[in-house]
């Protein structure tokens, strides 16, 4: 269903945007004040949190893309790239006719 389907993709979005190296960084520089973290703890860190954030970003792109996907199938829909194709061929058979013509 696409309801469930925007459901998920909100949750996921929300817990990947959720941790922003900003976010991370004071976070952290609140552990390190207080010393339950060294400064190099604390670097590697938000390096390893944002590198995640990342990776979950492009995780959420490919599964909407795929999703996306499915469901324009399901309904019939051709791409941009189908759509481009079919132009090409419908200009290619209108100059074919004028040429006859």
């Amino acid at each position: 269903m696409p309801g469930e389907f925007v459901r998920k993709a909100l949750y996921f979005g929300l817990g990947v945007l959720a941790v922003t190296r900003e976010s991370a960084e004071k976070w952290v520089s609140d552990m390190v004040e207080k010393g339950e973290m060294s400064r190099d703890e604390a670097r590697k860190f938000v390096d390893e949190v944002v590198e995640r954030g990342e990776q979950q970003r492009e995780e959420a792109k490919n599964f909407i893309r795929q999703e996306i996907a499915k469901m324009r199938d399901e309904l019939g829909l051709i791409s941009r790239e189908e759509l481009e194709e079919l132009r090409q061929r419908v200009e290619a058979l209108e100059a074919r006719q004028q040429e006859q013509a």
